[in-house]
């Protein structure tokens, strides 16, 4: 979540970036494959296609989202619910998609807009789906960004107009271990060693924006981090979800790039052993994930390797944790994108090729925000960016979102 809006592949571009490519599955992909851990090439499982969209499915007020939701009419939710039909994951992570208890929402997009065909896309159907309470909007009773005001968008856990605004969505077409799950959503961010505190400039003393008092009440996590497991035949892979603040929107003392740098820290050290012993979740259970268990990190990290207003360094904890692999999917519409709209984008020191996100032209550009990371034990064995290049008849999806859906097909070793 940035505030500002906004495939075929090369074989010599691909194999010059080092990525893994496939193409974008236009209508039929998908459903033959999702929901088994099949035996269609004899002992070889089939791929699990893990996917991560924004989707700007977020509101301005309470109950707006399902509104829109309760007929099949909305036209940016049939958009998003197309590029969705066109790429056919799997196992997918919806950010910016408002909290609504009882999967109220999940059930209304499910039902009237990706069980229905949209444009010539084929239906899909996700029997399991999976939200939680956000940390946006929930108020801390606190002037957090100093403006002499409590109880704005910004005085909350994470900045929103309602409690559950910018929320997540995990959908799914193998089962979810319910059981299993462990959502982080109250880890306060003191909480973590060595955390990245903001510094008041105006002081000597370091990592003082915040008062003792702010910081035995405020988290972490701008919305939750999740930690939701996948049965994926008799393997288990589990799908660690969240949505770091975007690093702007603050003054000198950095506050949301702080944070940023904080919240993609905590997965790193809750998949690197050792490094998690830290960490508790919503119910007290304390550790990170156990050693030999498989994982894929998605979500919108907001933080570009190169380019950008994160810390520098923040994401690259997470690409460079010792057992996270990164595919680098990417996109020839992101690679022409950034040289058709210019701006920024000419002085960006990443190759645009990478490029999930389609940001204001004048700053900070287009970036890669966009991540879906599998452990090393899983095999990676294609990715893409859906990001169709201008002069495609599917050029009109890129307004779905000022994000575009990141996917990586995996092949989970049977247990």
């Amino acid at each position: 979540m940035i505030r500002a809006r906004r495939l075929l592949l090369l074989p010599a571009l691909a194999l010059a970036a080092g990525v893994l490519a496939a193409p974008v599955a236009q209508a039929e992909h998908g459903d033959q494959h999702g929901g088994r851990h099949g035996d269609r090439h004899g002992d070889r499982p089939d791929p699990v296609r893990f996917a991560t969209f924004n989707a700007s499915l977020n509101r301005g007020a309470a109950g707006r989202l399902v509104t829109d939701l309760s007929t099949p009419d909305n036209a940016q939710a049939r958009e998003v619910a197309e590029v969705v039909q066109r790429n056919r994951p799997d196992v997918l992570l919806i950010n910016e998609f408002d909290y609504v208890p009882d999967n109220v929402a999940a059930d209304l997009f499910r039902t009237n807009y990706l069980e229905r065909g949209q444009n010539g896309a084929t239906p899909v159907t996700y029997p399991y789906a999976f939200v939680a309470p956000s940390n946006t909007g929930v108020p801390t009773g606190f002037d957090l960004n100093r403006d002499g005001r409590t109880g704005t968008g910004d005085d909350a856990h994470g900045f929103g107009l309602f409690e559950g605004q910018y929320g997540m969505l995990v959908l799914s077409k193998y089962p979810i271990d319910t059981r299993s799950i462990r959502t982080f959503q109250k880890f306060r961010w003191k909480d973590m060693p060595n955390a990245m505190l903001p510094d008041d400039p105006a002081t000597a003393a370091p990592h003082d924006w915040y008062s003792p008092q702010i910081l035995d009440v405020l988290r972490l996590s701008s919305k939750s981090h999740w930690d939701v497991p996948i049965r994926v035949g008799r393997s288990t892979v589990h799908f660690l979800v969240s949505h770091p603040t975007p690093p702007t929107f603050d003054g000198a003392e950095d506050r949301n790039g702080t944070r940023n740098h904080d919240e993609i820290r905590f997965w790193a050290d809750y998949v690197t052993p050792g490094k998690g012993r830290y960490i508790y979740d919503d119910h007290g259970q304390r550790g990170g994930l156990r050693s030999e268990a498989n994982f894929v990190v998605a979500g919108d990290n907001n933080s570009d390797p190169l380019d950008g207003d994160s810390v520098p360094g923040a994401i690259q904890q997470l690409l460079y944790a010792p057992r996270v692999i990164d595919p680098k999917p990417g996109s020839i519409g992101g690679y022409l994108a950034a040289g058709e709209q210019g701006g920024a984008n000419a002085t960006h020191r990443g190759n645009p090729f990478f490029d999930t996100a389609d940001f204001n032209d004048v700053a900070p550009g287009n970036l890669r925000a966009d991540y879906v990371l599998p452990s090393r034990g899983l095999v990676p064995v294609g990715g893409e960016v859906f990001w169709p290049r201008s002069d495609s008849e599917l050029a009109r999806l890129n307004d779905a979102s000022d994000h575009h859906l990141v996917r990586v097909d995996i092949v989970v070793p049977r247990r």
